[in-house]
């Protein structure tokens, strides 16, 4: 085969070209630090590394989501716990109010402050994050949580939603309360039942708050309103003169529970034949004569009621925050002590304050230990999430970076390559017969 200067000429320059392109083309991965410039140079790794990088950026905006769980979590304990402390605060006047020797301008100041504490709870359950949204308005965000006053009483507006977060590929997580279930929905009493005092009692009784003995009676009973009333019997008709009798009734029905019939006062099967001693628990229950029940509860009632005087028992009620401080300011408001009812009615509202703020102290108390829960949640998701970042990163690294000890050697071979062919070019190129031509 014949070789012409042009095929000699183009040969030279193709070699040339082809080492000058590979020499670049490692220059660019030295320079670069990756292996892979184009998806050309490893197809295989380079649609691997492709999946690892989106999966890295998901990875990277749950960790976003999770700074922001972080943050919001924590206003929103920082909140409860200023709640926490106003509850505190209420608890303390509410036993300085049940002092008997105040007098009425004691009462109005120490519900000045009661009000000023009311406000500041109503702010506190409308707290807004950085984003301006509701903190306790459920789902719905943009819509002020709470709105009323003491007089008129304070309406919830948001719903009973949390609001949640993806923090991970299997997992979201509630990063909000809803006002009905850290302000609204309280259990009023202790627990089961609350008790109270007829608004015409006359007599200086006061009953407590009352206890559960067994939970499973109470329940099983799924009983409806009662009253303990109260008759003194002034003639002796049923024992000694002046004593006080007491009666279980049912107010559905508003017999007896004791007899299963229409609750009388006198003589008779159906009259109260329940001696009162003040200070004694009145359980709620009967062996025999009469109906028997058990509802495992039981009640105490001290000072001197009159006839007529009853106190109510009422289960399964709730009561919001500031039902219950509205009611203890409007009770100081107006409260006179000048009769034994008045009292007697004043100690009762103190009572019944006292019991239900404690009862919303521990609700609070139960949903910061379930932010405190969810904390932890977010600590240790993130903890797993840095961990799969990191491994994502070396994943990657793995793929597309660069062995430098191998490129910086055939970086060195491929120079040295292409100098030998510009080198033997120039030589070839010379091999003519005219250069021979003198």
């Amino acid at each position: 085969m014949r070789i012409s200067s042009g095929m000699i000429y183009d040969a030279g320059i193709n070699s040339m070209n082809t080492l000058t392109d590979s020499l670049l083309h490692t220059q660019q991965q030295v320079s670069s630090g990756r292996r892979i410039l184009t998806p050309a140079d490893d197809p295989v790794a380079a649609a691997s590394a492709l999946g690892v990088t989106q999966a890295s950026n998901i990875n990277a905006q749950y960790a976003l989501n999770q700074n922001n769980a972080t943050s919001t979590l924590g206003l929103e304990a920082t909140q409860l716990s200023s709640a926490g402390d106003l509850l505190t605060q209420a608890k303390q006047l509410a036993v300085q109010a049940g002092n008997a020797t105040l007098n009425s301008s004691d009462r109005t100041t120490i519900a000045t402050q009661l009000r000023a504490i009311f406000d500041q709870m109503l702010g506190i359950a409308n707290a807004q994050d950085s984003s301006g949204q509701y903190l306790f308005s459920g789902n719905k965000g943009n819509t002020q949580a709470f709105s009323g006053t003491v007089e008129t009483g304070v309406s919830y507006n948001g719903d009973s939603g949390q609001r949640k977060l993806q923090l991970s590929a299997s997992q979201q997580l509630a990063v909000s309360d809803s006002g009905n279930a850290v302000f609204q929905n309280i259990a009023a009493g202790n627990g089961y039942f609350a008790t109270a005092n007829g608004a015409n009692n006359s007599g200086s009784g006061v009953i407590d708050v009352g206890s559960v003995s067994d939970p499973a009676k109470w329940i099983a009973s799924n009983k409806g309103n009662m009253q303990v009333k109260f008759w003194v019997d002034t003639t002796g008709s049923n024992g000694p003169p002046n004593t006080t009798y007491y009666d279980l009734v049912d107010t559905t029905t508003g017999n007896s529970l004791y007899t299963g019939a229409a609750s009388t006062q006198g003589g008779g099967s159906n009259t109260y034949t329940h001696a009162y001693t003040g200070g004694q628990p009145i359980p709620l229950k009967q062996d025999t004569p009469g109906p028997a029940f058990d509802y495992g509860a039981s009640v105490t009632i001290t000072g001197a009621p009159a006839t007529n005087d009853s106190f109510s028992i009422s289960p399964g009620k709730t009561q919001s925050v500031f039902a219950t401080l509205s009611n203890l300011i409007l009770s100081l408001e107006s409260a006179t002590t000048a009769t034994p009812a008045g009292s007697a009615k004043l100690s009762n509202d103190v009572s019944s304050a006292l019991t239900n703020i404690d009862q919303a102290n521990s609700n609070i108390l139960s949903v910061q230990a379930a932010i405190g829960s969810r904390q932890n949640e977010v600590t240790s998701l993130a903890s797993v999430n840095s961990s799969l970042n990191l491994q994502y990163q070396q994943t990657l690294s793995n793929l597309q970076d660069v062995n430098y000890t191998q490129a910086v050697s055939n970086l060195t071979q491929l120079q040295t390559q292409l100098q030998a062919a510009q080198k033997s070019f120039a030589m070839v190129s010379q091999l003519s017969l005219f250069t021979y031509i003198p």
